[in-house]
């Protein structure tokens, strides 16, 4: 910093001294390091379920009421064969037993209908199967004449065991499913057992 001690002559005022700015120094540039660019951001997805099989669209399950009507129509729909075969059972027994030869003969019929099934549909093969047709045939056929000779209400007890076992024939059969259809079966096998049950209290 310099002073001015030089008097003015002319003023006689002696001058303030005035400091002078020292001369700024200029930092040598620092050299930038460049930066590695930002990576641009991206906006977050949301995240969704992995898809894992082809959607299945279930459908409305119907009211409780409707779908147990529906069911109870379907099984009756299938069981027409008992209904049918109640309906011939409280026909021929509503009003009493019929007479006794009338029964005997409707046993000794009904393993002729197996044999008469059996050869129409091709199912009394291997030899077997026709010998224990015609084993049924005798053996209901006795029965019947057994009743014959019995008198009515011992020969009524005779039939209802005799209808029994050709219940007992039918349900064989039809869990089998062969010689005859299974419908028959069923059918036949609910009125034997109804007739042999009608026979056995009523007598």
């Amino acid at each position: 910093m310099q002073t001015d001690s030089t008097r003015d002559d002319r003023s006689g005022v002696t001058p303030r001294t005035t400091p002078t700015a020292p001369a700024t120094q200029t930092a040598p540039a620092t050299p930038t390091t460049p930066t590695a660019p930002t990576a641009p951001t991206t906006a977050a997805k949301p995240i969704t379920p992995a898809h894992t099989g082809p959607t299945r669209h279930t459908p409305h399950s119907p009211p409780t009421g409707t779908a147990g009507t529906t069911g109870f129509l379907r099984a009756l729909g299938h069981r027409w064969p008992t209904l049918l075969a109640l309906a011939l059972a409280v026909a021929t027994f509503v009003d009493g037993l019929p007479p006794v030869g009338l029964l005997g003969g409707l046993l000794l019929i009904m393993p002729l209908c197996y044999l008469l099934f059996g050869a129409l549909r091709g199912e009394l093969r291997p030899p077997r199967v026709l010998v224990v047709q015609l084993a049924g045939l005798v053996a209901f056929g006795a029965v019947a004449l057994l009743a014959l000779t019995a008198g009515d209400r011992a020969g009524y007890y005779v039939l209802a065991a005799g209808w029994f076992g050709h219940a007992v024939w039918d349900f064989v059969h039809h869990r089998t499913g062969r010689v005859v259809p299974r419908a028959w079966s069923e059918w036949c096998c609910v009125v034997d057992a109804c007739g042999a049950l009608a026979m056995a209290v009523l007598a």
